[in-house]
Parts: C-alpha cells; structure tokens; sequence
C-alpha cells in the first residue's frame, strides 16, 4: 500500500481530491450562510416578510435563500439632478416665464423606509424627481423674476430660495423614503425663447439707466471737487499775496535803512553799485567789446581816477 492510496473495500481513496471538496463545500457553504458588508454600505436582512437593519461592516452569518434575502444600499452622499423640470417653463410670482434646473445633495440615513417603500435606489431617485419638480415650481412662484434676474447682486435672492426648497423637500423625502436631504442649488437658469428678446432689452436698459446715473454722480463729485480745489487755490494764493507784501514792505524798510548811509557818501555809493553791477555782467569769464565811456565800464579806463574827479566837480 503506497502513501497516497488506502484499499478499502476493493476502492482508491484519493485524499488530494477529498481536501479540495471539502474546501469547494466550505466556501460554498459560506457562501451561502454569510455575506460581507462593506463601511460605505449599509444592508437590509428580510427574513421571511421581517426586516431588520445591519450597520456593521465585515463577515455576517445569513440563512440562505429564499428565507433570507439582503439588500446593499450605499451610505454616502449622492447628488442627484432629476430628469424632469431641467427644461420647463415655470411661473414667477409677477408671471414671467423662467426655467429653473436645480440639484439635490442627499444620503440614505433609513434604509428600512427605503426598502419597504421603493426597496432600491433607482425608484427612489424617480420618486424624489418627481418631488423636486413639484416643490421647486412652489417655491419659484413665491418670488418675483428680478429677485433671480437682477444687475443689482442685493437684490437677488438665489440662497433664500434654495433653502426654500430645501425645507419644503426634506421631511417628505424623509418620511417617506429615509433619504436626508442635505442640501438644495440651482444649476441653471433659462428663458424661453418667446421672452428672451424682451428681457435682454429689458436688462439693457435697466443697465443704460444704471450707466447714466453712475456717470450723473461723477459729475456731481467732479463739480464738488473743482469747486473745493479752486477754493483752496484762491485761500493760498491770498495768504501767500498777504505774506509777500509782508516780506516786501519789511525789506523796504530794512533797505531805506541802507540807502541812509548811502546818502552820506553818495560817491562812494554810485562806485559800489558799479563794481556790482560789473560782477554780476562779468560773472564767468567772458569776452566783452564795450565802449569804455560807458558806466560802469569807465572804471577800466587808465584815467578813471581823474573821470571820478571830473564827476566830482
């Protein structure tokens, strides 16, 4: 008898074949009596009509089909758009035609009430489409069209009406399906074609209108401007006038005190202002053709002594 064969009976027992059924029998086995659940899911166990929650994830024990059933739902945030209402025409408050295309932020926090009303997600988001369509034209005709449309940013009011529709969608699609709606937007908004024409003429005028008035304050302040500089210009040319007058009547004073001692020596004092009138012609050097006979150049002639003397008598 050899190592991998034992006679029983007049048969072969292969132990190679019998270990890798027993294997195959307990993965199927465990294939069958559990199931594994991830942490981003969320499962729903029916037992024969009963249905209970399971949170936790990793390897479950399950009885096998069709006694037990398990459903998977994902537990993450989802965002959804909707099919219907991206491209219809809805009513505002003061009846003008807008097209409003809005989006949902949602996450399944009940998934029993999922289950026993839709029992998956698809059906679930077709339900909720129909939700948003109803809520959002509700809530576009609670406002006026310059409060979605507007070259005024103030008074546009896109936040409100968001949380508007928010608040309006959250405890039906709670109640109803166990879907948490975590925050409502506004993808797009349209005009029909019919108003499109009318509405730009509309804005560009408001925006002429707004231009115009920008451009009437400016000239406003431009005056006011002016005004206060020409003011200001006037006040320090008079304090300047004022202080100019001032200097000269003190330097007048202070000169007529020089021309008394001049008057002493009046001679003396025609000499001097020759001698500066000299310097300042002469400053650099420089070239002059000039007749001698004429003051203040009589000065350089060899007789000048005897000209002063002649001036003298």
């Amino acid at each position: 008898m050899s190592e991998e064969h034992i006679e029983n009976d007049g048969r072969t027992l292969h132990w190679p074949t019998i270990l890798l059924g027993i294997v195959i029998a307990a993965v199927f086995l465990t294939a069958i009596f559990s199931y594994q659940l991830k942490s981003t899911e969320y499962a729903v166990i029916s037992t024969l009509g009963n249905v209970k929650l399971e949170k936790n994830a990793g390897l479950h024990f399950r009885l096998p089909y069709p006694i037990q059933e398990i459903f998977y739902y994902d537990n993450r945030d989802r965002c959804f758009e909707g099919s219907v209402g991206k491209i219809e025409e809805t009513y505002t408050k003061d009846e003008q035609n807008i097209i409003v295309g809005i989006y949902v932020k949602y996450q399944i926090v009940d998934p029993v009430t999922l289950f026993k009303s839709n029992k998956n997600v698809a059906e679930a988001e077709e339900a909720l489409n129909s939700l948003m369509r109803n809520d959002k034209n509700r809530i576009v005709g609670k406002y006026n069209f310059s409060q979605f449309i507007n070259t005024n940013p103030e008074k546009m009011k896109i936040n409100n009406i968001e949380n508007d529709i928010k608040n309006l969608l959250k405890n039906t699609a709670l109640e109803q399906y166990g879907l948490k709606i975590k925050s409502v937007g506004i993808t797009s908004l349209g005009l029909p074609a019919t108003v499109t024409t009318d509405v730009i003429a509309r804005m560009k005028a408001e925006r002429q209108e707004a231009a115009q008035a920008f451009l009437s304050e400016g000239k406003k302040q431009a005056k006011k401007i002016k005004y206060k500089a020409d003011a200001e210009k006037q006040d320090i040319l008079t304090v300047a006038n004022a202080k100019a007058k001032t200097i000269k009547a003190e330097g007048d004073a202070k000169a007529a005190a020089y021309y008394a001692v001049f008057k002493e020596e009046p001679e003396l004092a025609i000499f001097l202002k020759k001698l500066e009138s000299l310097k300042k012609i002469a400053k650099s050097r420089t070239t002059l053709v000039l007749d001698t006979d004429t003051a203040p150049f009589n000065l350089l002639k060899p007789d000048a002594e005897k000209l002063k003397r002649k001036d003298k008598k």
